[in-house]
């Protein structure tokens, strides 16, 4: 199974100069089940077996395949079933037509990702298995609310910082915060390698 990411900026740099980013298009190939896939914020395209079917967001489908299953809830989520192997959910989170920065982006999730293999890796795959950490040192950081830590992973010693991120499986309006830890220098001693080692040069591309 291959996933890849595409991302993009806001419209236009905000006041506060702080620019942000969004998946805006996903590619997915099961090379086993002939099944490719490209969702993006616009319309949802599946290819398998040499057949081609497109969506529209503002649709309500559900579409059955010998390898995949497809149910799109209008304007919401769009679930994918690989035969005998993990599922996916993708949200759309529409944003005002008329925002001066923000734009429409997608969230996306992996269900029963215990059935891929134990050597799945890439930005995300390379989590689905866990990992070990200690955290220590609790500190006060540059905002009250968000302290600073010493995380202690791979014989490495980061410096992390307390924050939220949102959960919109449940909720895709508001979202559900979830505690986290925040690496700095774009994840430098968590992911494998650095993070540049993960671009692709196309949404299909493999390592």
């Amino acid at each position: 199974i291959l996933v890849n990411g595409e991302i993009i900026g806001d419209k236009q740099i905000p006041p506060n100069g702080k620019i942000n980013t969004y998946f805006w298009r996903f590619g997915i190939i099961h090379q086993k089940l002939g099944v490719k896939l490209e969702v993006s914020t616009q319309d949802i395209t599946a290819f398998q077996n040499g057949k081609r079917v497109k969506l529209l967001w503002s649709d309500t489908a559900s579409l059955k395949g010998a390898n995949v299953d497809l149910h799109l809830t209008k304007d919401r989520s769009l679930m994918i079933t690989l035969r005998g192997s993990v599922k996916f959910v993708i949200l759309l989170h529409k944003v005002w037509a008329k925002h001066p920065y923000h734009r429409d982006y997608l969230g996306f999730y992996t269900l029963d990702s215990h059935l891929l293999s134990p050597s799945v890796h890439g930005l995300l795959g390379q989590f689905y298995k866990g990992i070990e950490y200690e955290v220590s040192d609790l500190r006060p950081g540059e905002v009250p609310e968000k302290p600073d830590a010493t995380m202690f992973l791979k014989g490495e010693e980061l410096n992390v910082t307390r924050g939220w991120q949102k959960d919109f499986r449940r909720d895709v309006k508001n979202g559900e915060n979830v505690p986290c830890w925040f690496i700095h220098s774009n994840g430098t001693g968590l992911i494998d390698g650095k993070a540049s080692d993960y671009i692709m040069s196309g949404l299909f591309k493999r390592f």
